[in-house]
């Protein structure tokens, strides 16, 4: 009998739930068939309001959101996932009909994690899905560190804990491991390439302006003055690196 992959095994044991929210009904039919295939539990909706009654209910592992929503919008649908302590940490991919970079990046400074432009090709779509669900997901044999401390910055890399002046932060799976890979080498630089190699992975269709959009979200989190950052810190020319810490 042919021994199944690991992702493959996982699944079958739990599978993974994910949300599909887009208020055309063939294609979150075609969505579901596709991730149904791949071995998802898949949980549909047609709008804002049942897209947020779904989270509450069936805690699902993934929401793909699409933007433009009757009711409320995907990026309000987003904003206030992201604002619930319990899904703070629940990854997003939003989908958009519009192709104009203002729309991506404004996506993602609501809180998601990933966007695909419609029309769009299921087989790029699963890839998303499983880059994000990973970015997500501990990694077993990671770095034995288990916490950073600087100023009034805590990181907790086990329980994805991260608090300024003991004030509990709500980050999002990204903006977390971005967080975390810098603040594990303080002092060293990173260029957006490598950024996104390590933190997004090099099989992800992100681009270098993806990076900044997230140290924003990152720095409005963690930062008490983002002009003067005392964490997250840019070097000209080259890219980011966490501060240095005596």
């Amino acid at each position: 009998m042919r021994k199944l992959d690991t992702d493959k095994k996982d699944r079958m044991v739990m599978p993974e739930k994910i949300l599909v929210v887009d208020d055309e009904k063939d294609l979150v039919d075609l969505i579901s068939y596709n991730l149904e295939k791949d071995g998802f539990t898949v949980v549909k909706a047609y709008d804002g309001e049942e897209a947020l009654r779904q989270v509450r209910a069936r805690k699902p592992h993934l929401v793909i959101l699409d933007l433009m929503l009757p009711g409320i919008q995907g990026m309000d649908v987003c904003k206030l996932i992201r604002n619930d302590p319990e899904n703070a940490f629940l990854p997003v991919i939003m989908l958009t009909a519009k192709g104009e970079e203002i729309d991506k990046i404004l996506g993602l400074e609501m809180g998601a994690d990933d966007y695909v432009t419609k029309p769009f090709s299921v087989r790029e779509l699963l890839a998303r899905v499983h880059a994000v669900l990973r970015r997500s997901t501990p990694q077993k044999g990671g770095t034995k560190k288990e916490m950073s401390a600087y100023k009034d910055l805590h990181i907790d890399y086990d329980s994805h804990l991260v608090t300024v002046k003991n004030k509990e932060v709500d980050l999002s799976p990204t903006e977390f491991k971005l967080l975390k890979f810098l603040a594990l080498s303080p002092g060293r630089v990173y260029t957006r390439d490598q950024l996104l190699y390590h933190v997004w992975g090099d099989e992800t269709f992100v681009e270098p302006r993806t990076v900044d959009v997230h140290i924003k979200r990152l720095r409005a989190q963690i930062e008490e003055n983002m002009a003067r950052p005392q964490y997250v810190l840019t070097v000209r020319g080259f890219g980011y690196k966490f501060a240095d810490i005596e």
